[in-house]
């Protein structure tokens, strides 16, 4: 089957959250998490070393919506419920459509952190890529100095397969670094 053709739900509900893909419009909210959450985010993310103007980060949006339509990267924006406040962002990045094998990538705006709103979210997306995408696998990878972001993964259960070493480098690029690679395959998910 043509991924093109492969149908998606306009948003994925948690119990507070609703996740859906990013849309032509959606630069100045993200913008201004990225801006609130600069120092944060440029230690672990490529995306973040500059503060990108808003114009730069809608272009961006807009090239990401076409690689969604296409189905060769989605990318989708979290929103909590009781207020339509945006706080962070996901994916399925890093496809493999015959295989049926998608790595989760996220962040999240650091005025939304430690409130379960990324597990929750990260819980969700599996749990919709195993059901209705038929995935067979689905990784995530972080650096192992990242401890927020290798939370995620053991707290749902993903296995840690094996640690890479010297496999890429930092996200300001100064350094050779480590990549952890969790993964959960469609047997082994039970949520």
């Amino acid at each position: 089957m043509n991924p093109i053709l492969i149908e998606f739900p306009n948003k994925i509900e948690t119990d507070r959250l609703y996740i859906r893909p990013c849309m032509p419009g959606d630069g100045k909210r993200v913008q201004e998490a990225m801006v609130n959450s600069h120092e944060q985010l440029k230690k672990w993310m490529v995306f973040a070393q500059e503060i990108k103007p808003i114009d730069e980060v809608e272009s961006n949006i807009r090239q990401a919506y076409a690689d969604f339509i296409l189905r060769k990267d989605i990318r989708l924006h979290i929103f909590r419920k009781e207020d339509d406040a945006f706080i962070g962002a996901t994916g399925l990045h890093r496809i493999d459509w015959d295989v049926r094998k998608f790595e989760i990538g996220y962040w999240i705006d650091q005025r939304h952190q430690k409130k379960g709103y990324m597990i929750e979210s990260v819980k969700a997306l599996t749990n919709f890529a195993f059901q209705s995408l038929n995935a067979r696998r689905i990784e995530i990878r972080c650096d192992p100095n990242n401890l927020a972001s290798r939370n995620i993964p053991e707290k749902l259960g993903f296995t840690l397969e094996g640690i890479l070493r010297s496999d890429s480098l930092t996200a300001d690029g100064s350094n050779v670094c480590d990549t952890c690679v969790f993964a959960m395959l469609a047997n082994e998910w039970e949520q």
